[in-house]
């Protein structure tokens, strides 16, 4: 259930259509799409969130692609394809000098578009999202036995309802991602599910009394605003 681990795509578009296509197609690729419209949000989601790749228009409102590259690029490595109407020569070299990874022209092939995306992925350092299916997974003192179901913390034995250990595996298994409660419904409960989604909330919180030395002030599972839930390790 969890050995295909998901790479995350921050998508920052300002077209609703076009950031529409992306999601769609990026998200038939098999990545975790995250979306921003505007530079301040692009900025706080990827702080947050760590998408593994970002793709990133030009011109968007509040702080412009240029400046959001410059900014990001001092904080975090994940690769950057800068989208742009502009197709000067300078405008190309500036994006690249401020850090962006590649760049494409608008009007674009969503094919080719495709193609570059998972080139990028390629380079994506994925050693740490680890295949839980084989073994033993570990966030620091807190050990999963993905075999026996079971989770121990500090050595001692943490007594877990099957999914309230499902969604903490597959927490554990993604650290950093952002998943909104549809997506653990989804991953942890199944597609065939319809029970009220803040049945998350409730295992959240059951997890967080178990797991986090202040329930009141998570360190490990942490609460997304405007998004869900993401594991920190």
């Amino acid at each position: 259930m969890f050995a295909n681990i998901k790479l995350s795509v921050l998508v920052v578009e300002d077209d609703e259509t076009l950031q529409a296509a992306l999601k769609y197609n990026l998200s038939n690729e098999g990545f975790h799409v995250l979306s921003a419209t505007d530079g301040e949000y692009a900025l706080e989601l990827a702080r947050q969130c760590r998408p593994d790749l970002i793709l990133l228009d030009l011109m968007i409102p509040q702080l412009d692609g240029l400046e959001v590259c410059r900014l990001l690029r001092k904080e975090m490595s994940s690769p950057i394809l800068m989208l742009t109407a502009r197709d000067s020569e300078l405008d190309k070299v500036v994006g690249l000098d401020m850090g962006a990874d590649d760049y494409m022209t608008k009007p674009f092939s969503m094919r080719e578009l495709m193609a570059r995306v998972r080139a990028m992925s390629r380079r994506v350092d994925i050693s740490s999202k680890t295949d839980i299916s084989t073994g033993m997974l570990s966030a620091g003192d807190l050990i999963l036995n993905v075999n026996a179901k079971s989770a121990d913390i500090r050595g001692e034995k943490l007594d877990l309802s099957p999914k309230e250990y499902e969604l903490l595996a597959f927490l554990v298994s993604n650290p950093g991602m952002a998943f909104s409660r549809n997506d653990l419904l989804d991953n942890v409960w199944g597609h065939d599910f319809f029970g009220d989604p803040r049945t998350v909330d409730v295992h959240v919180r059951r997890l967080r009394s178990k797991i986090e030395s202040n329930s009141d002030s998570p360190r490990r599972i942490i609460t997304v605003r405007g998004t869900g839930y993401r594991f920190e390790m």
